[in-house]
């Protein structure tokens, strides 16, 4: 079972149904990519559901059209993608970004260029 990639379709699943939120099943893991996503301007808003640990995740458009156009699982259980500071990639000549677990957290590509860290490549956004 992979989690992250679960909670990225529901997230991919609540844009192609035009919904403005979607519940996705807490942990700390998906919380900060979902702190990330809101930091780059991906989401609308992002609430914690304590009682019921559940993630309220409000989806963000523009002109009716989704924040994200794309969002897909880089690593995954069976090959896991690792790379170092210098050569994290860029997403689209710098039009979208990827989330990184690091040894500070989980921080974006540019935050992880900027802190000189590397780590293992979670997810691409466009």
């Amino acid at each position: 079972m992979d989690s992250i990639a679960d909670a990225i379709t529901i997230i991919r699943n609540g844009y192609l149904a035009r919904k403005k939120t979607v519940n996705v099943p807490y942990s700390r893991l998906k919380k900060q990519i979902a702190e990330k996503l809101l930091l780059l301007g991906f989401l609308e808003g992002l609430e914690i559901d304590e009682k019921e640990k559940r993630l309220k995740i409000s989806l963000r458009y523009q002109e009716s059209e989704p924040a994200i156009h794309a969002i897909e699982k880089v690593s995954k259980p069976s090959l896991r993608l690792y790379t170092r500071a210098e050569k994290i990639p860029k997403v689209l000549s710098g039009r979208g970004e990827v989330i990184l677990s690091t040894p500070k957290g989980i921080l974006t590509g540019a935050e992880a260029k900027k802190a000189r860290l590397g780590g293992e490549l979670l997810l691409r956004v466009w």
